[in-house]
């Protein structure tokens, strides 16, 4: 097999993973500053629950949580599952990657002084427009390298979804090398995640630049 064969080979697999990796942005960043709120809920009780929620989110491994996802409504409630595999993965990596990108949003909330709400409501801000046009940019400055983090982080666990025999790109890698007996797909594999990390590093940059009046 020829590189440009496989790499039209691996080039549907090569759009999956970027298929969960956008999706994964799309869902678990909004879904993520919802936890956050829920976390900093002066209801005990919310606040307790949103505190085991993460806390089992962060403290198990994705791939048994993928597992969970896909095989958990046959086995409790005898659901059909066919169909199910690539919206388990996304609801996977979505669940899992808000909980990480809720205590982000919480540390840079917290290191926003008391003072800054109490001057905005002085000025007369309510508290969407304080938590909107003033806390949230400083905010999002603070975070930005640990979401940047995660983000590259993501990237890289796009392979997992290999746990529910779901074919991106690093799953159509071993096959191929298997049956070709080539390294080379796993180079191919390796090419990709580091272009796109680059990719994901040179953007987060670009934005941490345009937030610098923020300093």
């Amino acid at each position: 097999m020829t590189l440009s064969t496989m790499l039209s080979a691996m080039g549907e697999g090569m759009l999956r993973s970027c298929a969960i990796f956008f999706l994964t942005i799309l869902f678990s960043m909004p879904l993520g500053m919802v936890i956050m709120f829920l976390r900093r809920s002066r209801l005990k009780l919310v606040s307790g629950i949103t505190k085991i929620y993460i806390a089992i989110m962060r403290g198990t491994p994705l791939m048994l949580q993928l597992l969970m996802w896909y095989f958990g409504p046959y086995y409790l409630f005898g659901m059909s599952i066919r169909g199910y595999r690539f919206p388990a993965i996304i609801i996977g990596f979505s669940m899992n990657y808000a909980a990480y990108f809720a205590e982000i949003y919480r540390g840079g909330m917290e290191t926003i002084p008391q003072g800054q709400y109490e001057a905005a409501e002085v000025l007369g801000y309510s508290k969407t427009q304080t938590f909107f046009k003033i806390i949230l940019p400083q905010v999002i400055k603070a975070i930005l390298p640990s979401v940047t983090n995660e983000i590259i982080t993501l990237v890289k666990d796009t392979s997992l979804a290999f746990t529910l025999a779901y074919n991106e790109m690093f799953s159509l890698a071993k096959q191929i090398a298997a049956s070709q007996t080539s390294f080379t797909p796993f180079i191919i594999a390796g090419v990709f995640y580091f272009i796109a990390n680059y990719a994901v590093a040179f953007a987060m940059e670009r934005i941490e630049k345009a937030l610098d009046y923020y300093k």
